[in-house]
């Protein structure tokens, strides 16, 4: 069970905010799923389940609100500048232990292959090192997913381990799961180091970053 407390609840980068979910977004949310689920069902085991409803979405924002706010996990939203478009989704997930987050995401299906979850990643793995004081960040990704295996080969993560038949396919098959990991001694010698981003606390006050 990890004890840290998240310090960051707002990103920007050149062209993305990413930050805390509000129940305001569920509109944006729901579109963007709904739109996306065939693109997803492959790869996120919540798809396969997912109800086709917009109604359903508003309760699973304050989901990832509230566990945000609480300090058990944190799901970002990935939005436009202007913030009327979700174009994905990401978090610093607590599900690996202290010190230490995994990092998963999906991209609205309108706006694939065009470096969004890249430059989200990106700007969480400088985050998570520099802010949060993490030791480790891992992401997990299914073998057959050529294009999320691209982000962490291209960010400098190993792949530790791939586990056998530890998840089930949308077809109820069993498939292996591909663990990343990248330390934080393996960042430090990365050009991530130079990553351009803001961050900024629940009040809204910037972050100053830490250079390491």
């Amino acid at each position: 069970m990890h004890t840290e407390k998240a310090i960051t609840y707002r990103i920007e980068t050149d062209r993305l905010i990413i930050r805390c979910y509000r129940l305001e977004d569920a509109p944006m949310v729901s579109e963007a799923i709904l739109k996306s689920l065939d693109h997803l069902r492959p790869w996120m085991p919540w798809a396969r389940t997912h109800p086709e409803d917009p109604g359903s979405t508003l309760n699973l924002v304050k989901i990832f609100r509230d566990k945000f706010h609480a300090d058990e996990d944190y799901f970002f939203g990935i939005f436009n500048k202007a913030e009327n478009e979700l174009l994905g989704s990401t978090g610093l997930h607590t599900r690996i232990g202290n010190a230490a987050r995994e990092i998963g995401y999906w991209i609205n299906v309108a706006h694939v292959q065009q470096g969004y979850a890249t430059e989200a990643v990106s700007a969480l793995i400088k985050i998570g090192f520099t802010v949060e004081n993490l030791k480790r960040i891992e992401i997990h990704c299914d073998p057959r997913n050529t294009i999320s295996q691209k982000i962490p080969k291209a960010l400098g993560f190993s792949n530790i381990a791939t586990l056998s038949n530890n998840n089930t396919d949308e077809d109820g098959k069993p498939r292996d799961t591909m663990i990343w990991s990248l330390l934080r001694t393996e960042y430090n010698k990365t050009a991530l180091t130079t990553y351009k981003v803001k961050a900024f606390g629940k009040g809204g006050q910037e972050i100053r970053l830490s250079p390491y």
